[in-house]
């Protein structure tokens, strides 16, 4: 087995994550020991940094980070020697699918910009879910709030209306938006901006170590995951993951809820002997 270093990226929910949202004991020991073994971890999520940090520090990760599938690239700790790199939208095309969905009453709308967010309804749907405790700049009318570009928007469509409200919004900027479907039980819409995604954050963190694609193993889920899957030479879906995803992995494992993490690191670091 080749033992120099490996980039391991892992995405949280429905991966590394229990559906309790908790870091399993035996993930936790076989995430230790691979760096233990001088291989880096990284997190690549869609979650807000806010939303991660305690995984983060859990994990005791001393790595860059890759926030809103790609959007936000950053290093929580060591910012002076890996620059961050951010990739908002557009102001005036945000407002445009502001617009749109306030068409559409949408059960909730929350624009991120990097680590502040603002809400169009307070306390309503999803909101809970991803603010943790953090209260939003502002809420209201988001159309005369949102003054600066956006990191992201978080769309909580009502649920007969989701097909269509995602339909319009490919067939109106599919050029300029990457459109990302959240799995149960909230079924969100999430908008950065096209061209953004996991792999382009990860190739980042993966050029700053020197460390080349086939030496790069990365985990998910959903379709969010899919570039990033592509894009490592080791793309490992869960067991529980959608079918698009498993049918770009090129290896698979076993669920979130039974340790598959821990599982194939074992295997493929012969981490048991």
């Amino acid at each position: 087995m080749d033992m120099q270093p490996h980039l391991i990226a892992v995405d949280l929910d429905g991966t590394l994550l229990t559906d309790d949202k908790e870091i399993s004991l035996r993930n936790h020991k076989a995430i230790r020991k691979i760096r233990d073994l001088g291989h880096k971890v990284v997190i690549s999520t869609g979650r807000p940094y806010r939303a991660s940090k305690s995984y983060y520090e859990e994990l005791m990760l001393d790595s860059p980070i890759v926030n809103f599938n790609g959007a936000f690239v950053h290093h929580p700790i060591s910012r002076t020697s890996f620059k961050a790199k951010h990739t908002p939208l557009d102001n005036k095309l945000a407002k445009i699918i502001i617009e749109t969905c306030e068409a559409f009453h949408v059960t909730n709308i929350m624009v991120e910009i990097m680590d502040e967010y603002y809400l169009r309804y307070r306390n309503k749907g999803f909101s809970d879910a991803f603010t943790l405790g953090q209260s939003p700049v502002d809420y209201g009318n988001l159309y005369t709030l949102l003054t600066e570009d956006p990191t992201s928007i978080l769309i909580h469509p009502d649920e007969k209306n989701h097909a269509s409200l995602k339909s319009l919004l490919k067939s109106a900027h599919a050029e300029v938006i990457e459109q990302r479907s959240w799995g149960a039980p909230w079924h969100v819409i999430e908008i950065v901006k096209s061209g953004v995604n996991k792999a382009v954050g990860l190739k980042k963190i993966a050029d700053y170590y020197n460390i080349p694609q086939e030496r790069v193993i990365a985990f998910g889920d959903e379709d969010n995951d899919l570039e990033m899957l592509e894009y490592a030479r080791y793309g490992v879906a869960m067991k529980n993951a959608i079918d698009d995803l498993k049918s770009v992995a090129n290896e698979q494992t076993l669920t979130n809820e039974e340790d598959g993490v821990a599982h194939y690191l074992e295997e493929h670091f012969n981490l048991k002997s």
